[in-house]
């Protein structure tokens, strides 16, 4: 959807605050889905419901490429549908991958599969924008996505075998998509099991370090959903406020900064978690609060290099480009940092509940609401000023602000994290 952006609000006839939503409405689907599917892909064929969830969200989108502009309500609703089948594949797919592996390799497999997430989104980007310009018609973006999903439908199907050892109970209730699950191998367990998930809830919540880690997390992905959603929107209208493009007025408009910043996302990502995993290799051996403090500065950075971007976005659009690629690749560099510190402040028999709740908070608080949030913002200071490009462009440039000072919290939250982080793992170890 962000990479014709553009095109699907002059289509829709969206105001900034309505386009948001979609993003959200994405966000809230899948995270309720999640756990649905966390639960049903404990207990039945997990590939057969992997192939159902592809199947699904790929028919949805293909179905949303001929909704006629004057039922709009009925596109948002498909985004919603697309969030519940995305929510299938995130869930089931590496738990199989944890079980297809040993434990040597397992890391490395997940990290790739993780690693390419960046890349899937980045593709999204080139892909959509790219249809665009070919056909002339942003409806084919939604019409050549099924595609894929029929390609992944078929590599499934002879890749993956049919039915994949489960390895342990232990294995079996970590759910890396956030949902809990609780292996009961005899009847009757249930009401002991929910007792322990509760005292795990209440002593996760003692425990400083996920608290902070976690709503630094928050704040990277408020930041990243907000960037992912309205970054080339942003930068057409800067654009148009330089002169160097004319206002788009044409049904298809040019989709060149979506590509542009597809291209971004995909380097600063493989590149961010890779450095991110490095330097956090070499300088644990040195420093025992290495993993927060990297977190910590790269947010600060992360947060200064998107402000400079907004600031020179109205003189120079190529320092703008610069300066979010050095954001979100500063932002990168976290993803994988911040699961480590999970995984070692947490004793095992929490982990499956403390990956729950991450990721629950840094939906529900992060990218579900950013979106919507930014548009609302820019509706309101449009509303209070004369209709111009010129302040269609600092309506989006003031309401991104706010991602640069969220970005400064993360920051403050993961140096917090630094100060309990020894106590917290000394615990957890014992």
């Amino acid at each position: 959807v962000a990479g014709i952006l553009l095109d699907i609000q002059k289509y829709f006839e969206l105001s900034d605050g309505d386009t948001g939503l979609l993003q959200t409405v994405f966000i809230l689907c899948y995270m309720l889905a999640a756990p649905i599917f966390g639960y049903l892909g404990d207990r039945y064929n997990r590939k057969i419901i992997l192939g159902a969830g592809i199947f699904f969200w790929s028919s949805v989108t293909l179905g949303s490429s001929f909704i006629s502009e004057l039922y709009y309500w009925i596109f948002f609703l498909s985004r919603g549908l697309v969030g519940i089948g995305t929510a299938s594949y995130s869930t089931v797919a590496p738990t199989i991958i944890a079980d297809l592996f040993e434990e040597g390799k397992r890391t490395t497999m997940l990290s790739i599969f993780y690693i390419f997430i960046p890349v899937g989104s980045g593709l999204g980007y080139v892909l959509a924008a790219g249809m665009a310009d070919i056909t002339g018609d942003w409806h084919w973006a939604f019409r050549i996505t099924p595609c894929m999903g029929g390609l992944a439908l078929v590599l499934l199907i002879l890749l993956v075998p049919h039915r994949t050892q489960r390895r342990t109970a232990a294995h079996r209730a970590l759910s890396i998509s956030g949902t809990i699950r609780v292996a009961a191998e005899k009847p009757g367990v249930h009401r002991t099991a929910k007792t322990t998930w509760c005292q795990d809830v209440l002593s996760l919540a003692k425990n400083w370090s996920f608290v902070w880690s976690s709503l630094g997390l928050t704040a990277m992905a408020f930041v990243t959903g907000a960037l992912g959603m309205w970054v080339p929107l942003f930068l057409y209208r800067a654009q148009v406020v330089q002169g160097i493009i004319s206002p788009c007025l044409q049904e298809s408009c040019n989709s060149s900064n979506s590509l542009i910043f597809g291209g971004i996302t995909i380097g600063t990502g493989i590149l961010g978690v890779i450095a991110g995993a490095e330097a956090a290799r070499r300088l644990r051996k040195i420093n025992n609060k290495a993993d927060p403090l990297i977190c910590a500065t790269s947010m600060f950075i992360s947060a200064l290099c998107l402000y400079i971007a907004l600031m020179v976005a109205q003189t120079n659009i190529l320092s703008t480009f610069i300066f979010i690629a050095f954001g979100e690749l500063f932002l990168s560099v976290n993803w994988a940092v911040v699961t480590d510190i999970l995984l070692y402040v947490v004793t095992p028999r929490r982990q499956s509940t403390a990956i729950a709740l991450q990721i629950l908070v840094s939906h529900l608080l992060g990218d579900a609401g950013s979106p919507y949030l930014i548009g609302i913002i820019s509706n309101a200071i449009q509303a209070k000023n004369a209709h111009s490009f010129q302040w269609s462009f600092w309506s989006m440039q003031y309401s991104f602000i706010l991602c640069a000072f969220v970005g400064v919290f993360g920051g403050g939250f993961f140096l917090l994290t630094s100060f309990y982080i020894e106590e917290d793992r000394k615990e957890a170890e014992r």
